[in-house]
């Protein structure tokens, strides 16, 4: 048998376009190359799609699109199974057995590049149409996990204007500080911690660049936790528990944007430092949020731990980063488990549930 094509999908149209191109990254240079032979196929900014046949050093980098790039696109009717390049007016089809969407926030984890390699039918990694819009928008999610009798924060989710008569009206039991966040961002974009009520209209807005339904949550008290998870159903494998130290403010998953300021403020310890008692309740805990959101394959599950050690939810990244900081690969990574097993595991589990 030959070796297995997998379309690489990196970019994107989201705030999260750069992060992608380092995921992406990883995953590209950790792929077994006995078994899978990568596509590469770049989604620019203004949602144009690339086949890119150059050095892999120029995708992190975010030079990709300079040269060696061959418009492609994907096709609908699921015979064809694969994308038609166009080149010196001559047309030719490339066959994909599978996808891997390393694709983070908008039209990435919220169903939408899903729904269209469903009607390709071509097998993809990660969660499905419905549990990746679920898990993408935090309003449906904390209400499904809720119904799971799992904790959640206290919320309220608002669209479009608000005045300030109706702000004060549905903040009544809330106590500060609150986070202000886009519903369906993505990482820490848009996303204030409020300490006070002056503040609130401007983070409110802050939060609607990023998205039309923003939400308010309680501040909970502890710190935060996560979980990587790789399976589907009741074969899941978990990685160590991390642990996020915040020294000041909130914790921004991106931290290495913040290094040559001095701006940096948690360090992540994985293992997490924590009985192991208490692990093992965050792991139960990350896994029945897991299954509650019909995830499959991939998936990051964010909680917080209360001082009298309750899990409370947090979010789910139904395709968590890959980059040289991200904490998926190295929870994994401390469970024994490198990129490379990863990326097999999770194509291998999207070609099965394909059929």
């Amino acid at each position: 048998m030959g070796k297995i094509t997998v379309g690489v999908l990196f970019g994107g149209q989201s705030s999260e376009h750069k992060v992608s191109l380092k995921s992406a990254y990883t995953i590209i240079t950790n792929l077994d190359r006995e078994n899978y032979e990568p596509v590469l196929i770049g989604i620019a900014e203004d949602g144009k799609w690339k086949l890119y046949e150059g050095p892999l050093e120029a995708i992190p980098q975010d030079t990709w699109e300079q040269s060696d790039c061959t418009p492609v696109m994907l096709l609908p009717d699921p015979s064809q199974h694969g994308l038609l390049k166009t080149a010196g007016g001559v047309s030719e089809k490339l066959h994909l057995d599978v996808v891997f969407p390393v694709l983070h926030g908008k039209n990435g984890e919220d169903g939408k590049i899903q729904s269209l390699l469903e009607l390709a039918g071509i097998p993809y990694v990660g969660c499905g149409v419905l549990s990746s819009a679920m898990c993408m928008d935090k309003d449906v999610s904390h209400r499904v996990v809720k119904e799971a009798g799992i904790r959640v924060p206290a919320s309220i989710a608002l669209t479009g204007a608000i005045s300030e008569e109706q702000l004060a009206k549905v903040m009544t039991g809330f106590n500060y500080p609150v986070f202000v966040k886009p519903v369906s961002g993505g990482s820490s974009y848009g996303v204030t911690k409020v300490e006070e009520k002056s503040k609130l209209v401007a983070a409110i807005r802050e939060a609607q660049k990023y998205d039309t339904k923003i939400g308010i949550e309680e501040g909970i008290d502890g710190c935060e936790v996560g979980c990587s998870i790789l399976g589907h159903g009741d074969d899941l494998t978990v990685g160590e528990v991390d642990q996020i130290v915040v020294t000041n403010g909130y914790f921004h998953i991106h931290q290495d944007m913040f290094k040559k300021t001095g701006l940096e403020n948690a360090s992540i310890h994985v293992p997490a430092q924590l009985p192991q008692a208490v692990q093992e309740k965050i792991k139960d805990t990350a896994k029945a949020i897991f299954r509650a959101l019909c995830c499959t394959g991939i998936a990051r599950v964010d909680l917080f731990l209360t001082p009298d050690n309750e899990v409370v939810f947090n979010e789910v990244n139904t395709m968590p980063g890959f980059t040289s900081y991200s904490r998926y690969p190295r929870m994994m990574e401390a469970a024994g488990i490198s990129v490379t097993e990863i990326t097999d595991h999770a194509i291998q589990l999207a070609l099965e549930n394909a059929n």
